[in-house]
């Protein structure tokens, strides 16, 4: 009966259009009407506590990572370097953009703002050298979403908060999935370019890539500071969204010369917009953790589950087949903070690694980024390249299906995912 209070109530309150927030609050009042001990002291008292967390800080420090790095000059001289490497060969805008898209990743962890910065800079590109537009958006779309697995991730912060992992850990496991990703989208541009009558742009000189090089290093620097201050212990993740915030912002200000006061204020604001958007999110869902934990919701989930718990890697696909089917009604965030609590003990009771369903949970929750209906990735890329939103989800079919079969081989093969994260441990 609680689990279907549970789901009733906050189905019923994303019906009537009730934002995702107060969903889950409304929901956590159903609950503890239902279990009898309604009480507004102790909702206040969760929704409070729900934000005060200092991993939590990381988010708004890489979103303002994110939003300086694009209006700062980062993004674009990644996508000069980029295109100094690889335009050259056939279909080269499409390994740019995928390079591009590993390089941003490794720099806000935003899916969004990646993907919407690609869109600007590349699009116009592509389709002026002949590339289908659909097809083009599609993949900048799939690129985007490497950006929550790679390190730094917004979503592993959340995750590591929710699920009470190392986020570290998360981090340092991210790192090659994100490569396996991109792998796929490189093998999958290729086909379905092989046939196209596009001449490509000359090859640069070794002096010109240098120069690009030159020009991208001070970015390209970041993601090593990361994860060596991450493998070595020097800052802990949120530590490392303070770096990587005040790292943009001098790159920005001083070395490029590309942003100044009056051009910070807007970058401030709305990255401290989107960043109240995910803590009250995760405030709100704390409220609804808490009561699912008072409710004893996981075990009885593992008792339904009880059958396949022997099978870790049956239970992983159920899970992950679970979490596509969320993944294309909620966001990432909303979609983190409302499983998690349910499916750690789960996982946990079936000997799974944490760090290992970590990882796997976060990728499927990307790739739910670019799954329509709701899509956010995908809205931003149709927004931001002035594209209908049907097409771009034509165009993304079939990086998308490349991006689930990696997933799948992850789930039948976990050492893809373990055995690389372990050097970096």
């Amino acid at each position: 009966m609680t689990v279907i209070v549970f789901l009733s109530s906050l189905m019923a309150a994303m019906a009537l259009g009730v934002p995702i927030a107060f969903s889950l609050l409304l929901c956590g009042v159903a609950l503890m009407v239902h279990l009898g001990n309604f009480d507004a002291q102790i909702l206040a008292q969760n929704l409070l506590e729900g934000a005060n967390s200092f991993s939590l800080l990381a988010v708004p420090f890489f979103m303002l990572a994110g939003e300086i790095m694009n209006a700062g000059g980062l993004s674009r001289r990644i996508v000069h370097f980029a295109m100094a490497l690889v335009g050259h060969v056939k279909g080269g805008l499409g390994y740019v953009t995928i390079v591009a898209a590993v390089i941003m990743a490794s720099l806000s962890g935003s899916a969004v703002a990646d993907a919407a910065a690609l869109t600007a800079l590349l699009l116009p590109m592509m389709v002026a050298a002949g590339h289908d537009k659909s097809r083009s958006a599609g993949l900048i779309a799939a690129g985007g979403i490497i950006a929550p697995i790679i390190p730094p991730s917004i979503g592993f912060v959340v995750f590591g908060v929710a699920g009470g992992v190392s986020i570290s850990k998360l981090f340092m496991a991210g790192i090659f999935p994100g490569v396996w990703l991109a792998l796929a989208l490189v093998a999958t541009w290729w086909w379905l370019v092989r046939s196209e009558q596009i001449t490509p742009p000359p090859r640069k000189t070794f002096r010109e890539i240098l120069e690009a090089l030159r020009l991208a290093a001070w970015a390209l620097v970041l993601p090593f500071i990361i994860v060596f201050g991450l493998k070595f212990g020097i800052f802990t993740p949120t530590e490392a969204a303070v770096v990587a915030a005040v790292y943009s912002l001098f790159v920005s200000t001083v070395i490029y010369g590309e942003l100044n006061l009056r051009k910070l204020v807007p970058l401030f604001i709305t990255a401290s917009k989107t960043s109240a958007v995910v803590m009250f999110l995760v405030a709100a869902a704390m409220v609804s953790a808490w009561l699912i934990t008072v409710a004893n919701l996981p075990g009885q989930i593992v008792e339904l589950l009880t059958p396949v718990l022997d099978s870790p890697r049956l239970l992983m696909l159920c899970i992950m087949l679970l979490t596509m089917v969320v993944g294309t009604a909620l966001d990432m965030t909303p979609t983190i903070l409302l499983l998690t609590p349910v499916l750690m003990p789960v996982v946990k009771a079936a000997g799974i690694d944490p760090v290992y369903f970590g990882v796997l949970f976060i990728i499927n929750n990307a790739i739910g980024l670019i799954t329509p209906p709701v899509g956010t990735v995908l809205n931003a890329v149709a927004g931001a390249g002035k594209i209908s939103m049907d097409e771009v989800t034509k165009g993304v079919v079939p990086f998308m299906i490349a991006q689930f079969v990696i997933m799948f081989l992850m789930v039948a093969f976990p050492q893809l995912v373990m055995v690389p994260a372990r050097w970096f441990y």
